[in-house]
């Protein structure tokens, strides 16, 4: 499936890295890679047209933490989204430096936890991940961090534009070994929150409509309690029209949840998707643009894994060049960086030693795609909205990704691959506060801009 394509990756220091994000950091249209530096400094990789080089300033670089999450997000409404990175210097609870939130403040990016009025709010919890949550669906967002043996936080703007973490009045503020989080309407019509914890149960936050949530991991069938939860992707497996969860366990069973009535899961992982292994990141994507999204299994110090769909079931795939059997696998990320249509998966080395990032593409084929790009009311990316693709007799449905992977966070893009279609019938844009949008026979091979209704 992949091969290898590290010679474009231009700066590509050897370092512990971890979490990777794609977000428009320059705000110029294009979206970049954000690679959490442990130890060392943060990197803003940007495609050039020859390959990817380094555009981090001092601020975001930050050499002297020990960053291991990251994920973008518009929470001050606008219009450019913010960005926070989870540092840790200890496993769990209480830990000695805090996390950055960086906001482009006077033509520079400004750390607010720095900032005298925050410096009470910050979080000194050693985190796993961290998510852009909109749980009212006005546009505007909050981070989630999931905290490790400490309360999970919160942070959104007030009216007054003051920060300030509402985990508390959200009835989110949850104790536990957390490790990684995703939010999408996953069971309900705005954003929901699903956690896969260690040491104990899952979490899977209901948005109640009114700014709360409601924990019914156990009703839903999702808790887990006896795994060690890792990497979370999100897809319809089984093209229901409901959304459903992978994850991996680490040295556990991994799972493939199936929502198989709204609100209800049982998991379906054949034995050689469960089978336990040193997992990290999960993701969904369609590398193949064959109109079925596979599923990557990252790994730490042993091989890699790829699963697809052949004849409605799930199969191991040759996953090529990414197997990686000596890879100390810690994050990863996809995106469409070149335009070509075809998605790049970009995996992040480190935790026991340094490694370089590496880069992968899949051939070229003669398979169509679509790529569609919703924004917000203020114009930042609608991070949590939904679209969906009617073509062939077939419905495909993506959520725009708002922090998954474990540490990581996917491109803000709905890409669907569709084989050897060329015509679609529609698309539909669903964001978080209601509002729909439907394009009709859209042409394929372009990416599609749409903006708020």
């Amino acid at each position: 499936m992949f091969t290898n394509q590290n010679t474009l990756l231009l700066d590509n220091p050897t370092q512990l890295n971890y979490g990777i994000a794609v977000a428009d950091i320059n705000h110029d249209g294009t979206f970049e890679l954000i690679v959490a530096g442990f130890g060392s400094p943060n990197l803003v990789l940007k495609w050039n047209g020859q390959g990817f080089v380094n555009i981090a300033d001092e601020h975001l670089a930050d050499a002297e933490r020990q960053a291991i999450g990251v994920a973008a997000g518009d929470i001050d409404g606008d219009g450019r989204e913010e960005l926070y990175v989870l540092n840790t210097d200890t496993f769990g609870g209480r830990k000695n430096v805090g996390d950055r939130l960086f906001d482009f403040r006077d033509e520079q990016w400004t750390d607010l936890f720095s900032l005298s009025e925050y410096q009470e709010v910050q979080n000194l919890t050693a985190g796993r991940s961290v998510v852009a949550l909109d749980r009212y669906g006005t546009g505007q967002y909050g981070f989630f961090v999931a905290n490790y043996g400490g309360p999970m936080r919160l942070y959104e703007f007030n009216t007054e534009g003051q920060l300030s973490d509402v985990a508390p009045q959200a009835e989110l503020n949850f104790v536990t070994g957390g490790r990684s989080v995703v939010a999408l309407p996953l069971v309900s019509k705005r954003m929901d929150l699903f956690a896969a914890n260690e040491r104990g149960s899952n979490f899977l936050f209901h948005n109640n409509g009114d700014g709360t949530f409601s924990e019914i991991a156990q009703t839903a069938g999702v808790s887990d309690r006896f795994e060690h939860g890792r990497g979370v992707a999100v897809l319809d497996a089984n093209g229901n029209g409901f959304f459903d969860l992978a994850y991996g366990n680490w040295e556990g069973l991994h799972r493939l949840f199936i929502q198989t009535i709204p609100g209800q899961f049982t998991d379906q992982a054949p034995p050689e998707m469960a089978k336990p292994s040193l997992i990290r990141t999960v993701i969904a994507a369609d590398f193949d643009n064959d109109g079925y999204e596979e599923l990557f299994f990252n790994n730490i110090g042993e091989p890699n894994r790829l699963f697809g769909q052949r004849d409605g079931a799930w199969v191991s795939l040759d996953i090529g060049d990414a197997n990686e059997p000596g890879g100390l696998g810690t994050g990863a990320a996809v995106g469409d960086f070149d335009g070509d249509g075809r998605l790049e998966l970009v995996i992040a080395h480190g935790e026991t030693d340094a490694q370089p990032l590496t880069l992968y593409h899949t051939p070229d084929n003669d398979h169509a795609w679509l790529r569609v790009l919703p924004f917000t009311a203020q114009g930042a990316p609608a991070r949590g909205a939904v679209v969906i693709l009617h073509a062939g007799g077939r419905t495909q449905r993506r959520t725009i990704d708002a922090g998954s992977g474990y540490l990581c966070q996917m491109e803000p893009v709905a890409h669907f691959g569709l084989g050897s279609l060329e015509h679609i019938d529609r698309i539909e844009v669903h964001w978080p506060d209601g509002a729909f949008v439907t394009i009709d026979t859209p042409q394929t091979h372009q990416l599609i801009r749409v903006a708020h209704p």
